[in-house]
């Protein structure tokens, strides 16, 4: 055996003079992990003879917290090597986390654990949208968002170019006209009803994609083809939010259950084919009036139809549909009998915008049909115009701040006021440059511990992913958000706000990768009862569940172990579960041999982690050990090839991955990843449940699936039900995993190795509860992890 002196100099020779990690490291390597990892041909390509002990590479760092790693979970020294003493061990644990998290504190204290972060498009958009009291869809004119560890708030990964800038330029534009073109509108918001020969074709021997008339009513039939059931009177002459609201019925239903339908918007011809959701309905013999509301751009009209899969379809040749051909075929069909469309300002009146905008200087302007603009007083000073700017950009900036911080901005007012611009325009311009600030743009957060004003804005943008209300911003200016029980009741408080009721939902879109559900369309010809409908139930089903369990503070185990669920009847008769009717979400309490209960069987989560048409152990696996069961997966060794599905069933994939296991540079990760991807098998790629495997687009049954498994920990499991039993016994582990996505999801940086004992500290605050959820978020929002930078 190498003198551990002999070793030390080794090591000095290919590290910087001075950067050395602590002795008793050196020594622990040298006695348990030299033999395989040195040289060129080091296991796992992790040559430790070279690995820099300069922490401030990022690579190195990342390698030293994976041998802290491998060696806490037993996976280093490896059992044919023999097992470490447990003494030494200890002692190298103890060395090397403090060597590692000391020098990510140091970093910390200097710099803070955030550095400098932006606003993301969600929250751009929902605070000009909340600020100036408008809700113009503004996401959808901002470029891309880079993700980084499945975030897109991430202050390492927020690059601001040219392009970025110009386009942040271009989205205050549309705001801000959204905003003044409310003040100033002069006519009357569009109301419009008709009947059902208001919304059908007008011409009855005219073979069109327009409903037809049938008994007095407007129907449509079951059918694939694209825009079939559009409305030519349903065009809006400008863009705007519209309640919708119509009487229908079903037509020729089948025997059980009535006849789903879609209502979507569109341009609605073939240059122009994408139709966006609006929502979806069940149909009955009986008429019912259905109502939605929705942003609709100006030129688009609306689409209602029957859109189930699952029913039979009418064929029409030619691609239009001629009155009196579908009747004969006996196929479902949808009756409308009236339908209304109104105009409708659902963010506030013009008189709360005016409010923003001129505050005091607001003069109302009486017009035809009742209308009411404002304007700015003719006879506001400069003073008054300065002060409203000034009382402009605290909100925009979201804290108190002394005017002479704002001279640039005053001076810039001055100048156009000079120039003789009008005093509306030089207040509209003015506030485009405020809106372009980067007192705007990005987050003020001191290094350290947060002022109240920086806890406000945190606490707010990760609850309602927008700028803190009056009520938040008043106790911020009170000084009262560094008190824990005050902070938990403002926390309280804003959950139960319209605006925090989607905290849930928005941190589960980025949690789950729940947004990228329509990345990939499963394969119609194998997954024939896949469609737009039983989506959207999926995700209602996942947001649903996900804010039962914060609302009612439930058990963290019931992420993955629940005995009930939300269903409409369409997404129960896709699951296989009876005696579920109508088309509103609702709780549905589940057998104890039911597979569904938990997010690991939702159908939204098994659609997002496959590809359309085939489903991957390794892929499932990893995803699910990083998103929910709180065992992170590295990346691969770069010398250990991927390995695909075969999708013709002559190779099984689970004989293949177990020559991974029987490779140590492979196996330590993947008894992890295989046994949660093994248990996730029993779902295809749609999430529908099976026992045997799809054979290409044959309804014949390939191999058998084998969903049985071995924990890390020894535990073996049979089937899916067993896993989930399994796992749902590791609650700390799984409320840890929250807190991490938590905290990473509300303060833009990852959990690193100089978090994990304060992580590990929130999570013992919720043991006494078994991890409830909403005290665990709470333990957050209170943690120091939260509340400084």
């Amino acid at each position: 055996m190498v003198p551990a002196t002999i070793l030390t100099l080794s090591l000095v020779s290919d590290r910087a003079v001075g950067v050395e990690p602590p002795e008793s490291i050196s020594v622990f390597q040298q006695d348990y992990c030299l033999d395989c990892h040195q040289g060129p041909d080091a296991e796992a390509g992790l040559d430790l003879e070279t690995l820099s002990a300069d922490l401030d590479d990022q690579e190195a760092f990342a390698r030293w917290v994976r041998v802290v790693d491998r060696v806490r979970d037993g996976e280093m020294p490896p059992e044919d090597y023999g097992a470490a003493d447990p003494d030494d061990a200890k002692r190298f644990l103890r060395k090397a986390s403090r060597w590692l998290a000391d020098h990510q504190t140091r970093q910390d204290d200097s710099l803070g654990r955030v550095r400098g972060r932006r606003l993301t498009n969600r929250q751009l958009e929902k605070t000009l949208q909340d600020l100036l009291v408008i809700r113009t869809p503004l996401a959808p004119l901002m470029s891309g968002e880079p993700r980084l560890h499945g975030y897109v708030g991430i202050a390492d990964a927020q690059p601001m170019s040219p392009y970025q800038l110009q386009t942040h330029l271009d989205v205050v534009d549309v705001a801000l006209d959204a905003a003044f073109q409310k003040v100033s509108r002069t006519e009357p918001l569009m109301e419009r009803q008709w009947d059902a020969a208001g919304i059908a074709r007008k011409n009855p021997r005219r073979r069109c994609r327009e409903p037809e008339m049938r008994q007095g009513q407007a129907v449509v039939w079951s059918c694939s083809m694209p825009f079939y059931g559009r409305m030519e009177a349903t065009r809006v002459p400008r863009s705007g939010w519209y309640d919708i609201r119509f009487t229908a019925s079903a037509v020729k239903p089948p025997s059980e259950g009535g006849v789903w339908c879609t209502v979507r918007r569109g341009q609605c011809v073939s240059n122009s084919p994408l139709m966006t959701w609006i929502g979806s309905f069940e149909a009955q013999s009986e008429p019912r009036t259905l109502e939605y509301r929705a942003w609709i751009p100006k030129g688009e009209k609306l689409e209602i139809r029957p859109n189930d899969s699952t029913l039979k379809r009418a064929r029409f040749a030619g691609g239009q549909v001629g009155t009196g051909e579908g009747e004969p075929q006996n196929v479902p069909g949808l009756a409308i009998s009236e339908l209304s469309m109104r105009e409708v300002q659902p963010a506030g009146s013009a008189a709360d915008t005016a409010a923003v905008l001129f505050g005091d200087l607001a003069i109302a302007k009486q017009g035809r049909d009742g209308v009411v603009s404002y304007q700015v007083d003719a006879s506001a000073t400069r003073q008054q115009l300065s002060d409203q700017l000034v009382r402009f950009a605290q909100l925009a900036f979201r804290r108190d701040i002394e005017p002479d911080r704002l001279v640039g901005f005053q001076q810039m007012l001055s100048q156009q006021l000079d120039d003789g611009v009008p005093a509306v325009d030089a207040l509209r311009s003015t506030y485009r440059a405020v809106l372009c600030s980067p007192r705007f743009l990005y987050f003020s957060e001191p290094v350290g511990r947060l002022d109240d004003f920086a806890i406000a804005s945190r606490l707010s943008y990760f609850l309602c992913q927008s700028m803190p209300d009056q009520e938040l911003l008043e106790a911020a200016r009170r000084g009262q958000l560094r008190n824990p029980q005050t902070l938990v009741q403002q926390a309280q408080r804003l959950l139960d706000t319209p605006r925090g009721s989607s905290f849930m939902s928005d941190f589960a879109d980025q949690w789950l990768e729940l947004d990228q559900i329509t990345d990939t369309e499963p394969d119609r010809r194998r997954f024939r009862e896949f469609d737009p409908i039983v989506q959207d139930a999926m995700l209602a089903e996942t947001r649903a569940f996900l804010n039962q369990l914060l609302e009612h503070n439930a058990p963290v185990q019931q992420i993955v172990a629940a005995d009930f669920t939300f269903l409409n009847s369409r997404l129960a008769r896709y699951y296989g579960i009876d005696d579920v009717q109508g088309d509103q979400l609702r709780l549905v309490h589940l057998p104890d041999d039911s597979v569904r209960g938990g997010l690991m069987a939702h159908g939204s989560v098994l659609k997002v982690t496959a590809n359309g048409t085939d489903t991957s152990p390794v892929l499932r696996g990893v995803w699910l050990c990083d998103r929910i069961l709180g065992t992170p997966i590295p990346p691969p060794p770069s010398n250990v090839s991927a390995i695909e599905p075969d999708t013709r069933g002559s190779t099984s994939i689970r004989e293949m991955l177990i020559r991974h296991e029987e490779d140590p540079n492979c196996a330590g990760c993947h008894r992890k990843i295989d046994a949660a991807g093994f248990a996730l098998e029993s779902f295809d790629a749609s999430g529908q449940f099976r026992t045997r495997y799809e054979r290409g687009n044959s309804r014949n049954k390939g191999p058998a699936v084998d969903p049985s498994g071995t924990l890390p920990d020894g535990d073996e499991f049979d089937d899916f039900t067993e896993f989930r039993h399994l796992v749902s016994h590791q609650d700390h582990r799984l409320a840890e995993n929250l807190a991490d996505h938590w905290i990473t999801y509300g303060t833009g940086q990852r959990i690193r190795f100089a978090d994990r004992a304060k992580v590990e500290s929130i999570v013992q605050r919720t043991a006494d509860s078994q991890y409830a959820i909403n005290d665990l978020l709470m333990a957050v929002i209170t943690s120091p992890l939260f509340l400084e930078k």
